[in-house]
């Protein structure tokens, strides 16, 4: 995608302020978003009360998202209705104004517009409707029922993140049936980018001064399998001599001239191959993590829960990856409190988790997400259980990582500064894991040999040997 920054305000120029939740994914909407309003003469303001248009991004994946999300939209129109801005609008857009539109439309009235996942490549033209014209109802909610947009290489986007990293989205939607979870209702089925059109953006970014290409969908695992599967029909492995695939991908990306490295994130534990793997093993760009979120291990929980996975593949695939990719940082997230999980279901998991002893790991409360199968389910369990269970899962991963960071003191590391004092090894991605503390102020965006000096609770402390 073509990355863009706001020229300088002209005085008719309109301007946004932006406030984005939830993932990654969601972010590159948003950068999507701003492209679009930026063709139309718009430009981003961190001053909320000089804002023509104030947009809330928002997240509706979970009950904590959604809550998240409404007292966002709430707090934006007491700003507005305490501020000095005349004829400011308020747009909300993202998972929640995809999931919700009709409903938040009749219950926030405060609402200029709504914006769908589809009609980010329209803000612009959205945006001017609302200063020409009253909006009717059938105006203020601007959504498509199902979702099937896909963005391209030259799709224009302001980014959002810092300069020297970008996230890619490499594909949107998903097909997986998973029993908890909503997300093929309001994204849609999975529909792949081409490698081609990734690799110009990449190319792109690259060239820019990005050192850091975090490669993001609802299952990058699942990269040219929609394509693949239209000839062969589904759950059929994939040859990637014959198609597009995650493995091509990353092969292509590897032959990127320029330090940088790929990070994938989002994968999912039932489309892991032999092939996959040696492709990481072999390209010296791809960092060496891997985010699979794998929900729980018990087999009576994973069935339930519609994973398509057992407890048996999953042992196997953390041991094949382990021994084939050296010094492989593994993250992943569990659920607590799934609808029928018993004190033995939940017993099995802690087990798991400290066998298994993952380097970064996350828990979630189940939240019961009204139509997804597991809603429906028998046995809830009280809130207060699912609490107790997920404390007890993070005070063990707790003591797991602080034990992580210790043997971590004396190792020399490639770490990639964000910031004059912080900085991220590869087993760190952005936003949601440790970080390493410098001992004397560094050049952001640079990578840096650093050797590890001690550590502070899950963060590490490092004096930098030599900029690479």
């Amino acid at each position: 995608m073509k990355s863009s920054s706001f020229s300088p305000s002209l005085p008719t120029q309109r301007k946004i302020g932006l406030i984005s939740l939830g993932c990654a994914k969601n972010l590159v909407d948003a950068e999507i978003l701003l492209g679009d309003a930026l063709r139309h003469g718009y430009e981003l303001t961190q001053q909320h009360d000089q804002a023509d248009v104030l947009l809330v991004n928002t997240c509706g994946f979970i009950d904590l998202a959604k809550e998240e999300s409404i007292n966002a939209i709430l707090e934006a129109h007491r700003h507005r209705l305490h501020g000095t801005k005349v004829g400011q609008k308020l747009v909300v857009g993202g998972c929640l104004a995809q999931r919700y539109s009709q409903e938040l439309a009749k219950q926030l009235p405060e609402v200029d517009a709504f914006l769908g996942l589809d009609e980010i490549t329209r803000a612009g033209e959205i945006f001017n409707r609302l200063f020409e014209q009253e909006c009717s109802q059938e105006h203020r909610i601007n959504v498509s029922q199902r979702a099937a947009y896909i963005p391209d290489f030259d799709t224009p986007r302001v980014r959002l993140t810092a300069a020297h990293t970008a996230y890619v989205k490499i594909a949107e939607g998903c097909n997986h049936p998973c029993s908890f979870c909503v997300i093929p209702r309001m994204r849609g089925r999975h529909r792949s980018r081409s490698i081609d059109s990734i690799v110009k953006e990449v190319e792109g970014l690259v060239q820019s001064g990005v050192r850091e290409i975090n490669l993001v969908s609802q299952d990058t695992t699942y990269f040219g399998m929609d394509q693949w599967e239209k000839k062969v029909g589904p759950r059929q492995q994939v040859d990637p001599s014959r198609g597009p695939s995650l493995i091509g991908l990353l092969d292509t990306l590897g032959h990127i001239e320029g330090n940088f490295w790929i990070r994938l994130l989002y994968t999912h534990p039932a489309h892991w191959s032999n092939e996959l793997i040696a492709a990481i093993a072999r390209n010296p760009k791809v960092a060496r993590y891997i985010d699979m979120p794998l929900q729980h291990i018990d087999e009576e929980m994973l069935a339930s829960m519609k994973r398509e996975t057992s407890r048996q593949h999953i042992i196997d695939l953390i041991a094949r990856l382990r021994s084939a990719i050296p010094d492989l940082i593994l993250r992943t997230t569990f659920i607590v409190g799934f609808p029928g999980e018993s004190e033995e279901h939940f017993k099995n998991l802690l087990d798991f988790i400290e066998e298994t002893r993952f380097e970064r790991l996350g828990v979630f409360a189940y939240s019961q997400e009204e139509q997804s199968r597991a809603a429906k389910l028998p046995h809830q369990i009280h809130p207060k259980t699912k609490e107790r269970r997920l404390r007890e899962a993070m005070l063990l991963q707790q003591q797991i990582a602080r034990q992580w960071a210790q043997n971590q003191v004396g190792k020399e590391l490639n770490i990639l500064a964000d910031t004059p004092l912080l900085g991220r090894s590869e087993g760190d991605a952005p936003e949601v894991d440790c970080r390493v503390h410098f001992l004397q102020p560094v050049t952001p965006g640079t990578f840096l040999k650093t050797k590890i000096t001690g550590t502070r609770d899950y963060d590490l402390v490092g004096e930098v040997i030599e900029k690479l």
